[in-house]
């Protein structure tokens, strides 16, 4: 009885919060209604969809195309458009401290990934990491947060075998400056855990492909036999 009157107390709270402050699309700033969360059904369907994953061999694959580095499977939810409102999803998860957001999207993502059977030979999710100083002054690791709630959805652990040393940001590089700017700044700091493996790295934003080369170069030097895919919860279209 007192878990009843605690949930509807809960209940109540909620919708007086809600009438004082009501939630808004993080999108378009609509009033969301019955049923809507963080973005509403209008943006949700405008949002500029990829279906990459619909694809063996997609434009993730030739973004990173490299000798010596397969990718299996890639995937991005959205196209990430300099200035759009979707854009801006991203860019106020990461700094308005606004997680709540992609962990939201990735959850939608995953569900109709899974649907797809995307997931069905990966057994390790491996988020792009984030030094430990970065991490600190954010307070959490956008990929981080993204995994999780893969994990979630498809029940594929995530691991923390990545590691990052410092480096100078990558915004304002060009392709070339990317890469040489990520040039050994992952790591892996338990390489018998992945051997054999199918790990699916994954990152919030691919624009062009360098963190996410780097990460699979450090996986597959220290363990060859490892398969790699990638999932991006976007990835611009600026190249």
């Amino acid at each position: 009885m007192k878990k009843v009157r605690t949930g509807i107390l809960q209940r109540i709270v909620s919708r007086l919060g809600d009438a004082i402050f009501p939630a808004v699309c993080e999108c378009c700033g609509r009033s969301l209604v019955d049923g809507e969360e963080i973005l509403c059904l209008h943006c949700l369907h405008d949002l500029p969809r990829t279906n990459y994953h619909k694809d063996s061999f997609n434009e993730l694959h030739k973004r990173l195309a490299a000798p010596k580095v397969p990718i299996e499977h890639a995937a991005s939810m959205f196209h990430y458009i300099k200035d759009s409102r979707f854009a801006l999803l991203v860019q106020r998860a990461k700094y308005n401290n606004r997680p709540i957001i992609i962990r939201h999207l990735a959850r939608i993502f995953a569900k109709e990934l899974n649907d797809d059977h995307f997931f069905d030979d990966i057994n390790l999710i491996l988020p792009i990491p984030l030094h430990w100083r970065k991490k600190l002054k954010r307070g959490f690791n956008q990929s981080e947060e993204i995994a999780k709630s893969i994990s979630e959805i498809s029940e594929i652990k995530y691991g923390d075998n990545l590691k990052a040393r410092p480096h100078s940001t990558q915004t304002r590089k060009n392709a070339i400056e990317r890469a040489a700017n990520m040039e050994g700044t992952i790591y892996i700091c338990n390489s018998d855990e992945l051997a054999g493996l199918h790990v699916l790295i994954v990152d919030d934003v691919m624009t062009t492909g360098a963190t996410i080369l780097t990460a699979a170069k450090a996986i597959l030097k220290a363990s060859p036999s490892t398969r790699i895919s990638v999932l991006t919860l976007a990835s611009s279209k600026q190249l």
